[in-house]
């Protein structure tokens, strides 16, 4: 298991000086760009590290201790099956699977805190939605 202490990587995400995003979602997806002046822009490590190919990019990288609001836009989540990889942000993905994985999955604390804050967003807002959105 990961160390819960420090800081974690939950999007790995740049923009280039040509306004080009380029995210990279799993340690071993390099995703790169060739702007019009052919210079290379690539990132890479999804959340396991930043590898980046030059520093005077934008960095648009999220870590676990931001607003959950930002977290939820940019924590994502990869379902497998039937032959078949669908990759969901974490404010996509139905209640129902939040509950499953937390129920059946060996996580890192950090994440199982991720998809524990986002039930507890959801139930929150649900509960404003039906007090006429006053403060709880």
């Amino acid at each position: 298991m990961e160390d819960d202490e420090n800081q974690h990587i939950i999007l790995n995400r740049i923009r280039t000086p040509d306004n080009n995003i380029l995210t990279s979602r799993y340690s071993h997806e390099h995703v790169r760009h060739t702007q019009a002046d052919g210079f290379i822009y690539a990132v890479g490590g999804g959340t396991e590290a930043l590898y980046r190919s030059h520093t005077n990019d934008a960095h648009l990288s999220l870590y676990d201790d931001a607003p959950h609001e930002d977290v939820r836009e940019g924590f994502f989540w990869i379902s497998r099956g039937e032959g078949r990889r669908k990759i969901s942000a974490l404010r996509e993905l139905p209640t129902e699977h939040i509950q499953a994985i937390l129920d059946t999955q060996k996580l890192a604390k950090w994440r199982r805190d991720i998809f524990k804050a986002e039930l507890y967003f959801r139930h929150k807002v649900c509960r404003q939605r039906s007090n006429g959105n006053k403060n709880d």
